[in-house]
């Protein structure tokens, strides 16, 4: 259906405790409670998207663009409002989630997937094109924590890419890896994201990449929706206000 929804978020508010490094120690040998302070990362941010649709969210370092993609994966939990998803099934593409980083690359291919909520069978099945994908050669039977950050990222990006879930969610990997997985991997997003049925929601940095490739843009401002809709109007009012 053309309006069906795919995702929905609703007053969404999540606060981060941050512990004093200092008085850790000393509250362990002291037996006293530790000292912390809290951080809104999202205070009450509210917004829909469309299946088929194609969200950039855009913001400065810190203003929970990241947060919120996390939270839609469901690993972070609300402390209000809530995430639904409808029933699709969803895939978070970011450098250092997700991994075991003990298990061999192959073995994490086949955790993650499963993860994702693929069968074994049909995660066996893909296993060979995201090993070919991913272009690790031997390093694929190696521990993924002997993997430098590029590496990582080609792995991530191959299994999300080939599995193929509804709902994508991607986070500043574009951006990552050499200069040929970079050409190959924007140009399989590009292709990914032209299925008509596929919900993605991009983070970048890059507002080039956002006006490209998105249908439609959030900015979020210190944990606030500041603005949505239109990317090229979501993205120049943000550049504009950055500039100041």
């Amino acid at each position: 259906m053309e309006n069906e929804v795919a995702i929905t978020v609703k007053d969404l508010h999540i606060t981060y405790r941050i512990l004093k490094s200092y008085s850790i120690k000393k509250s362990l040998l002291q037996l006293k409670k530790v000292q912390s302070e809290t951080f809104e990362a999202l205070r009450g941010v509210s917004f829909e998207v469309k299946k088929g649709e194609i969200l950039g969210i855009v913001g400065k370092n810190g203003s929970g663009k990241s947060t919120m993609l996390k939270a839609i994966a469901g690993i972070f939990s609300p402390d209000q409002g809530s995430i639904d998803l409808h029933g699709h099934s969803i895939s978070l593409l970011s450098i250092g989630v997700g991994f075991q980083k003990n298990l061999t690359g192959r073995e994490n291919i086949l955790l993650s997937g499963m993860l994702l909520g693929f069968s074994e069978k049909h995660v066996r099945s893909k296993m060979e094109e995201i090993i070919d994908f991913a272009g690790l050669g031997h390093f694929i039977d190696l521990p993924v924590k002997t993997y430098s950050s590029g590496m990582y990222s080609k792995l991530a990006f191959a299994i999300t890419a080939i599995l193929e879930a509804d709902i994508m969610l991607i986070d500043e990997v574009l951006s990552v890896g050499d200069t040929n997985f970079k050409r190959k991997s924007y140009k399989k997003m590009k292709e990914l994201i032209s299925n008509a049925d596929r919900t993605v929601v991009i983070v970048s940095h890059h507002s080039d990449q956002i006006k490209e490739l998105c249908t439609r843009a959030v900015w979020i401002h210190d944990g606030l929706l500041r603005k949505i809709g239109d990317t090229d109007e979501v993205v120049n009012a943000y550049e504009a206000f950055m500039a100041k």
